[in-house]
């Protein structure tokens, strides 16, 4: 309990400690977390744009086909004067130039005639000169149709801004922050804008006016300033400005927080601007929040069927219906002509669009917003579900936390777009997410501290007097220090050094020791790089086992491949050995008790069974048919990649069933080998005639087979099967001295372990 509840304090400390550090990210002035939730709310966009809301908004572009027709931009004023009287005619209740008209068409034919005069020519001029005056021919049509202008408004333009057309109300206390000072424009010829109805800013770009910092830090269009104040007056954005021309309102009314009752915290800012009949809601910047829809949703006709209707076989009924009683935006989505923008959904879209966009928004009033009280909202669920989190973290296991920070996660992520799905609202479930991925991270960081000092001690504790396997256990599940055992399938391995008496004589204590480090060593890598407990070492002898304490349903796959690995081992510590080591391997397979076995003072991680003392028996048969392995039947089910013989029917002592024992010879090269597969079946012959009795086809069949045998092993490193024959032959010698007995049933009867 004092380990857990430690356990507990720091993982508290840790992960309160590293979402404290995102909760001040997410409250300091600079708002570094901002582009995060910029892309958040781009996403919701891009997942489900804003359907177009069918308003009585058009495009007219001036597009690739257009200029293609007329000429290169700019187009003479008068072709301009044309397209808008037709879009007049037509019935046009605004029409909206995203363009400026900065300088005089130096294409009018009243230029050309001053220069020609200026070079002495003699023309004699028509008492009204406005006709050969492009840019007068071009203010004469705005007086006549209700034409909106814009204009660029910033601190580096060239002229002074013009003087608004329509009068800006206040309701509430306007903050100061928004009236800036000396603020320049780049505007229209004075006597265009004096012959317009409406005149309104197409700056895109807003700024968080009470940090004076920029609000848009990369190139994407998603707010636009509805109104902008300078100098003390009020320059209406171009869409809100066709909204005044269109309803013929005198002027438009701000709304600031203390004039509309929802003044709180002490903070004054915007809250709406009203147009006419239409009341629009503002960020604290004055500025509109573009829910974008798709381009192609737009409704656009090219500038070029509309000055050439009968070339493009539109008629008069179609334009009509297009343009009649519509907003009418001109604009271009000409890639020369540099007005391209980007937007959530678009890397490049007309700009023009994006006033249609605006106005149509307005129109069908569709909304987004990101609520004042966001984000303190944000920051209160960041902190109760991570609060929540580390509370479940010390008490649930990995997959436990893994599961529940991330329904915690996912249920942030749903409710960011649950709210703007439903109720148009840009909520951001980035501070939250930050703040549990932190907290969790520090969590587990900190209960991996907190486990691994826990296993230390355990290890410290126990490793001098536990199996490695089983100190592994206990440092992952201490509860496990517990007397007791379960019944698993396992693969056993006994080994040990044949003549190891003989072999140690003569050698002192240290010598014997390094002898046997030298041997266990390289014994012990082998078995352990295929997955093996090694139980215990018994002087020269090794038992091991698979499948225990951790599952392996290839179990006996990898004692084979241990098998194999320990063979080339010892080839290798023969080429150093000054006396070369011979050993017995014996493989059994069965079910076991496999656990904590001792007593309560102490105990071992081992197993116990009849198939332990199987694999035993096993081992001690390998020097009787000179071998240097012998497996039983149960280990070879379902492995086929060796070169197997079976040798022998045994009867041990101390079980009354007989075992079927094989050796492995060599692998998968070996058993494709042809030579090898005649020995085999000379082999089974031999076997099959001696079970049966027929002992001199049993003599000839191990003849045929011994002299494969001698061939294979001059060939290849195949072991040699000298000693196996020769006890053979002495079996069949004593058979054709004394006869097969009448109760022969092919099991050699073994009388000793």
């Amino acid at each position: 309990m004092r380990l857990l509840s430690n356990k507990s304090v720091v993982i508290w400390l840790f992960g309160l400690s590293v979402a404290l550090l995102i909760w001040l990210l997410s409250i300091i002035p600079s708002q570094p977390l901002r582009p995060f939730n910029t892309m958040v709310f781009d996403t919701y966009q891009v997942l489900k744009p804003r359907p177009w809301g069918g308003s009585d908004v058009v495009v007219v572009d001036l597009d690739e086909e257009s200029l293609k027709r007329v000429g290169q931009w700019p187009w003479p004023r008068n072709v301009v004067a044309e397209l808008t009287q037709k879009l007049g005619d037509l019935g046009a209740a605004a029409i909206v130039f995203d363009m400026v008209f900065a300088e005089e068409d130096r294409t009018s034919p009243l230029k050309a005639i001053e220069g020609l005069t200026k070079a002495g020519a003699r023309i004699q001029l028509p008492e009204k000169v406005d006709v050969l005056d492009n840019d007068a021919v071009l203010a004469s049509v705005f007086k006549r149709y209700p034409v909106v202008t814009g204009f660029i408004l910033s601190e580096d333009g060239t002229d002074i801004p013009p003087f608004p057309k329509a009068g800006t109300g206040q309701v509430g206390t306007v903050p100061s922050y928004f009236m800036k000072q000396g603020l320049r424009a780049t505007r229209n010829l004075q006597t265009l804008d004096d012959a317009a109805t409406g005149m309104g800013t197409f700056n895109f770009t807003t700024k968080d006016l009470r940090n004076n910092t920029t609000d848009q830090r990369d190139a994407v269009v998603r707010r636009v300033p509805l109104m902008q104040g300078g100098d003390g007056q009020f320059y209406p954005t171009l869409s809100v400005e066709a909204l005044r021309v269109v309803q013929g309102a005198g002027g438009f009314k701000i709304k600031a927080s203390d004039g509309s009752g929802e003044l709180s915290g002490g903070k004054l800012t915007l809250v709406s601007l009203q147009v006419g009949a239409l009341e629009i809601p503002t960020d604290a910047n004055g500025a509109l929040e573009i829910y974008h829809s798709q381009p192609e949703a737009k409704p656009v006709v090219s500038a070029k069927s509309v000055l050439f209707p009968n070339e493009n076989n539109v008629s008069h009924e179609q334009l009509s219906a297009e343009i009649a009683n519509h907003i009418v935006l001109i604009g271009t989505s000409a890639a020369g002509l540099l007005d391209l923008r980007a937007t959530p959904l678009n890397p490049v879209v007309a700009g023009v669009t994006i006033h249609a966009d605006i106005l149509d928004q307005i129109i069908t009033g569709t909304y987004i917003s990101r609520p004042d009280y966001a984000q303190g909202l944000e920051r209160v669920v960041a902190i109760v579900l991570t609060l929540l989190l580390l509370v479940f973290l010390p008490k649930l296991n990995a997959t436990g936390d893994v599961a529940l920070a991330s329904v915690l996660i996912a249920l942030v992520i749903f409710a960011g777009w649950f709210a703007f799905t439903n109720h148009q609202l840009l909520l951001s479930p980035i501070v939250p997410v930050l703040s549990l991925l932190a907290a969790y991270g520090a969590g587990v960081g900190a209960d991996l501290l907190v486990t691994e000092k826990e296993s230390k001690f355990v290890r410290e504790a126990f490793s001098h007097y536990l199996s490695p396997a089983m100190v592994t256990r206990l440092a992952e599940n201490p509860d496990a220090l517990t007397l007791g055992g379960e019944d698993k399938e396992l693969t056993l391995l006994f080994c040990d050094i044949r003549g190891f008496t003989s072999l140690s004589e003569g050698l002192d204590p240290t010598e014997l020791t390094e002898l046997l480090n030298d041997f266990l060593t390289p014994m012990t890598d082998a078995l352990m790089k295929e997955g093996a407990t090694i139980d215990k070492y018994m002087g020269d002898a090794i038992m091991a086992f698979w499948n225990a304490p951790i599952d392996q349903e290839d179990h006996r796959e990898r004692a084979i491949r241990g098998l194999m690995a320990m063979r080339h081992e010892l080839i290798k510590l023969n080429q150093k050995a000054k006396r070369p080591i011979e050993i017995g391997i014996g493989l059994n397979s069965g079910p076991c008790c496999v656990g904590n076995l001792g007593s309560t003072q102490r105990f071992n991680y081992s197993a116990i069974g009849d198939a332990v003392n199987v694999a035993s028996r096993i081992e001690g048969l390998t020097k009787q048919y000179g071998l240097d392995n012998l497996l039983a039947a149960e280990t070879l089910e379902n492995i086929d990649d060796y070169a197997v013989l079976e040798i022998d029917r045994v009867g041990v002592v101390g079980r009354t069933e007989p075992l079927s024992v094989f050796t492995i010879v060599g692998d998968h090269n070996l058993r494709d080998n042809k030579q090898f597969q005649k020995l085999a079946e000379y082999h089974a012959d031999m076997l099959d005639a001696y079970r049966s009795g027929d002992i001199e086809q049993a003599m000839v069949s191990m003849a045929r087979a011994g002299r494969v045998s001698d061939e294979l092993a001059l060939e290849t490193q195949f072991p040699s099967l000298l000693k196996l024959y020769a006890l053979y032959g002495e079996r069949f010698a004593t058979f054709r001295e004394t006869g097969v007995p009448s109760n022969w049933d092919g099991v050699y009867r073994s009388t000793s372990k």
